[in-house]
């Protein structure tokens, strides 16, 4: 009698709840609850093991019903034809493991099939409505509780779709959505999570035609393809457009938080952060929002109370992002941010380990907690932060008594190639992001300094001399500051410049200034579309800028000794940038000649060629690979760019 109950039940129920289902939105507060059962394969199943798992579907089912055999056919092709999604998946029901085994086979699941003898379907009421689809998160977070089949298998897809949106996985959730659509041309969620998917590629005429088409609908199409369409004029740079679109879904549905978003970062963009902040908090309070929106809502209040200071405030709001997202790891991270900002590097590092949980891929969450564990280290060693402190002290004295280096004894012998990073603005739109700067700055140096051509001062002996002469970013703005702070680190160059934000990309403006002449020595103006676009392109700025300082700052300095009849002993070594393989000409000046009263000098003739085998702190060795007369002792060399196959 039960059993024809549900056989009764579940399909005349599935058209109640699949409207419902479609509707609900994540359930935020309620975490799944710990469970072990035993699979039809024999072996026990415990829910602790999917620990740090991103994404989880439970999936209850009964063998009887064909709305559940297509959802698992479906949930076994996506494992087959989506390989690149991080998710796992159980199947549980309450029939004999006979029957059980038979759906199995006669489905072809590919993933456990569990025997609920627990109770579990009944805690989560799917022992009634059938397929049940639990999604859960992060932390066993379950976001979403959808019931019943036929369209319920669309809504399951979609929402899936939403959460691969929020997971940064782009190009599944546009795929996703495109199978919905397929299937469904009018099924406006699918139309929506592909339209943003397209858009978050940079693909904005593909968007833009999306959301044209769903804003035609009626309902909720109107407001959503409007929406979307604001997000795309955004991107594009027409905020004009933007703005009158966002106005027009506000007028429509005051409820939604999204074209608030939008307006506030426009506004922050034009310098009127008053108004941003309005739009921001009214975005915070506005309850109606996609998946994949929800978090960056609390966010950008966060980051413009963080840029004002109020560090307490934004850490709330990152907190409340991450609650609502848990995906939403910029909002972990920025909360470690504001915990640098401040100082307090254990806590720091703390935000930025629970992002690497959220994300294990987030590039700069893993730099920046690398660096924090790097100042956690200084701290816990005493000697080496006592040398920092008292090496602070007496830059911080030379810099307020304006006192330089004197000058060496050897003006030909080259001097250790130091680098400093000061005083890079940000202007534009108020990125998701906070700390970017930090992040390029910092893994450019580790770059730089992992060629061993350069030196770029470290960041914590930078830091320190900052608080300790109590200038800030505006102070660094300032070209003759910076020169002077750059002449105290004994740098020869100054990276400084500007990151222009937009919607959709940045703008990175770069000057390198030479702290002697005080000259703009090389220029570099490149645009940044994502993540993994500024890695190309941090990549290409540490070539250019070691090529720059070989061509325009060649290592000089003598030979020491010949050794034998094949080598030469020079007095620069690692300290001074010279690397394996690193080539010199050995040039002979000629005789200068008076002329008139003027003195002229020719440019130096060419003696021979070295090459260098073995390099020491101080000196190195070097081949000798061609020489038109007998090299001595005092001989100059001058470093070769590239690899010198040119000269030879």
């Amino acid at each position: 009698m039960k059993k024809l109950i549900k056989t009764l039940i579940v399909p005349a129920m599935a058209l109640v709840f699949m409207q419902a289902a479609f509707l609900m939105q994540p359930a935020c507060a309620e975490k799944l609850s710990p469970f072990s059962l035993k699979g039809i394969d024999g072996k026990q199943y415990n829910v602790s093991s999917l620990k740090g798992c991103p994404l989880f579907i439970l999936y209850f089912f009964d063998p009887d019903s064909m709305p559940c055999q297509e959802g698992i056919i479906w949930l076994s092709n996506m494992k087959e034809k989506y390989k690149g999604m991080d998710v796992r998946i159980w199947a549980v029901t309450t029939a004999p493991a006979e029957k059980a085994r038979g759906f199995c086979r006669k489905t072809g699941a590919k993933f456990p099939v569990l025997l609920d003898n627990a109770g579990i379907s009944a805690l989560y009421k799917a022992d009634v409505i059938l397929p049940t689809v639990l999604i859960v998160g992060p932390s066993f977070q379950i976001m979403d509780k959808l019931q019943g089949g036929g369209k319920g298998l669309e809504v399951m897809v979609v929402r899936i779709a939403e959460r691969e949106l929020q997971r940064k996985n782009f190009q599944v959730a546009e795929k996703l959505g495109r199978e919905v659509i397929k299937k469904n041309p009018s099924n406006v969620r699918a139309h929506v999570v592909t339209g943003y998917a397209e858009l978050k590629t940079g693909r904005t005429e593909k968007a833009k035609k999306i959301f044209s088409t769903v804003a035609q609908k009626p309902g909720k199409g109107e407001i959503l393809g409007t929406e979307g369409l604001a997000a795309v004029y955004a991107y594009k740079g027409d905020s004009q457009k933007a703005m009158e679109l966002s106005d027009k879904v506000i007028k429509k549905a005051p409820k939604r938080a999204y074209p608030h978003v939008i307006k506030g970062n426009i506004l922050y963009a034009k310098g009127k952060k008053k108004a941003a902040k309005h739009e921001f908090q009214a975005a915070v309070k506005s309850p109606k929002a996609e998946p994949f929106q929800q978090g960056v809502r609390f966010n950008q209040l966060g980051r413009l109370y963080a840029s004002v200071g109020k560090y307490e405030e934004a850490r709330k709001l990152y907190d409340q992002a991450v609650t609502i997202d848990p995906y939403y790891v910029e909002g972990m991270a920025n909360k470690g941010v504001t915990y640098e900002k401040q100082g307090k590097w254990d806590k720091a590092l703390s935000s930025y380990q629970k992002a690497l949980k959220i994300d294990n891929r987030d590039a700069v969450s893993a730099l920046l907690a690398r660096k924090a564990e790097e100042m956690l280290e200084l701290q816990r060693d005493a000697q080496r932060s006592k040398r920092i402190d008292r090496l602070v002290k007496e830059l911080a004295q030379r810099y307020r008594e304006q006192k330089k280096l004197p000058p060496p004894e050897d003006q030909w012998t080259s001097r250790p190639m130091v680098l400093t990073f000061l005083g890079f603005r940000e202007q534009g739109t108020l990125p998701e992001r906070d700390g970017l700067p930090l992040f390029f700055t910092s893994q450019l140096a580790d770059y730089l300094n992992s060629s061993g051509r350069v030196k770029v001062v470290e960041r914590v002996i930078l830091d320190k001399l900052l608080q300790e002469l109590n200038l800030g970013s505006s102070d660094l703005a300032d070209r003759d500051t910076a020169l002077r702070l750059g002449k105290i680190l004994a740098a020869k160059l100054i990276g400084t410049g500007s990151f222009y934000y937009l919607p959709g990309s940045t703008l990175l403006s770069m000057r390198m200034i030479d702290t002697e002449t005080s000259r703009i020595s090389m220029v570099e103006n490149r645009s940044i579309q994502s993540m993994s676009g500024m890695d190309r392109e941090l990549l290409a700025l540490n070539r250019n800028i070691l090529k720059e300082v070989t061509e325009k700052y060649p290592l000089r300095g003598y030979i020491v000794q010949a050794e034998g009849t094949d080598r030469v002993m020079i007095n620069i070594g690692s300290m001074q940038g010279v690397v394996l393989g690193t080539m010199f000409r050995v040039i002979e000046e000629g005789n200068p000649i008076v002329y008139k009263g003027r003195r002229l000098v020719g440019a130096p003739s060419v003696k021979g060629l070295i090459k260098v085998i073995k390099v020491e702190p101080g000196l190195s060795h070097a081949k000798i690979l061609k020489a038109e007369k007998p090299l001595a002792r005092d001989d100059k060399i001058e470093e070769i760019a590239g690899d010198g196959s040119s000269a030879i």
